[in-house]
């Protein structure tokens, strides 16, 4: 294990866009550490990525202010220090407003809100007292254009909070040198949505490009607002142009 070497938490981390940035930060040689909600996971995980020294499993439910703190302690103690926090665990449960229900709104809030403002409660204080560093949260291009194809009230309604926040974090840190920002994905072929192959057809739809995203394309966005020394407080969408307008 390196305390030379950047070190990046990535929660979410153990399959789809969370995997993928966890390979991408590691073959850069960045401390990664990873969460998910189960150490099995993780470990099935760490086992793909070729069980590296640098990468260190933290279980437990990103929803909990105690499992932020766990993150962020146990990557200060191996690593030193954390440059980088990755708010990627999400969910995503689209249906017509009539037909949410409770538990639909609670996994929701738990996993898509609180999984953002806890770990980045913990990398604001970190990041601000180092003075340097970069908080990234996946959101989604739907919150900033919804569709009629996809009712999705309550995704909007959080993912949509989690752009605003964005941008008030973004001012409230920027004179700490630590730097806000969200990359908004569209259709990504990833474990979130599914049986992807028999509704390939109607994900196309979804972008006037006539195509869905992979995670190398959410990858490269990250790791370019993370490269950026002067970007703060955007929502970069990553979605063929679904959000420029309607076609």
């Amino acid at each position: 294990m390196s305390s030379n070497q950047k070190t990046v938490i990535i929660t979410g981390a153990s399959s789809g866009i969370g995997f993928a940035l966890a390979e991408a930060y590691l073959q850069r040689g960045y401390n990664v550490v990873g969460n998910a909600r189960t150490i099995e996971r993780l470990l099935a995980a760490a086992e793909k990525l070729g069980n590296p020294p640098n990468f260190l499993a933290v279980a437990g439910d990103i929803a909990r202010p105690a499992t932020a703190k766990a993150l962020f302690e146990r990557a200060i103690a191996a690593f030193g220090k954390v440059d980088i926090l990755v708010n990627n665990a999400g969910v995503f449960i689209a249906k017509p407003v009539g037909d949410y229900t409770e538990d639909d709104l609670d996994a929701l809030v738990s996993t898509n809100l609180k999984g953002f403002f806890y770990p980045s409660q913990q990398a604001a204080v970190h990041m601000a007292a180092n003075k340097s560093g970069h908080i990234v949260t996946i959101s989604a291009n739907i919150a900033m254009q919804p569709t009629v194809k996809v009712p999705a009230l309550l995704p909007v309604l959080i993912k949509g909070g989690l752009i605003n926040a964005t941008r008030a974090l973004a001012i409230e840190l920027a004179a700490s040198n630590v730097q806000v920002n969200t990359v908004a994905p569209g259709i990504i072929q990833t474990p979130l949505h599914g049986d992807y192959e028999n509704s390939r057809a109607f994900f196309n739809t979804l972008s006037p490009s006539g195509r869905t995203g992979s995670t190398k394309d959410v990858v490269d966005a990250v790791l370019y607002l993370t490269d950026a020394g002067f970007i703060s407080g955007v929502a970069l969408p990553v979605d063929g142009g679904a959000t420029a307008g309607t076609w």
